[in-house]
């Protein structure tokens, strides 16, 4: 284990306020300075003043359940955090709703090559069938 050299005052504030994701816990005791200075880092546009404190767990929120990472813990810990700053089920579904937006990729890369392979399996068949005549 890598010895703190400073003291972690925000790790241990996200840990007493119930905000600290037990998966930092094995990066913390490896380096706890560097988790600091990371948790720093991703606090700082609410911690700055930056960002109204309900829109930064919009934001979480929308990371979170987003289709390339949906993190269920993170999800209903943001969501919670927002309710309790007054947030409404509304902007919160609103929230929901715009991230995803992100998975119509799937679709929109997925639906032009299932056309194409229609097409082609179409052209095949005509093709057996005038060779079968």
């Amino acid at each position: 284990m890598i010895s703190q050299s400073r003291p972690t005052p925000l790790c241990d504030q996200l840990r007493a306020t119930g905000n600290w994701n037990p998966a930092w816990d094995a990066i913390a005791e490896l380096d706890p300075a560097w988790t600091e200075k990371f948790m720093e880092m991703g606090m700082h546009p609410v911690l700055s003043g930056v960002l109204d404190p309900k829109v930064y767990e919009f934001i979480a929120i929308a990371v979170d359940a987003s289709c390339t990472h949906m993190y269920a813990p993170g999800t209903r810990r943001h969501i919670r955090k927002a309710l309790e700053l007054g947030a409404t089920k509304e902007e919160i579904a609103a929230v929901l709703q715009a991230v995803s937006v992100l998975g119509i990729h799937s679709s929109s890369l997925g639906a032009p090559i299932l056309l194409e392979e229609l097409a082609a399996r179409q052209q095949q068949q005509a093709l057996a069938e005038r060779a079968a005549a």
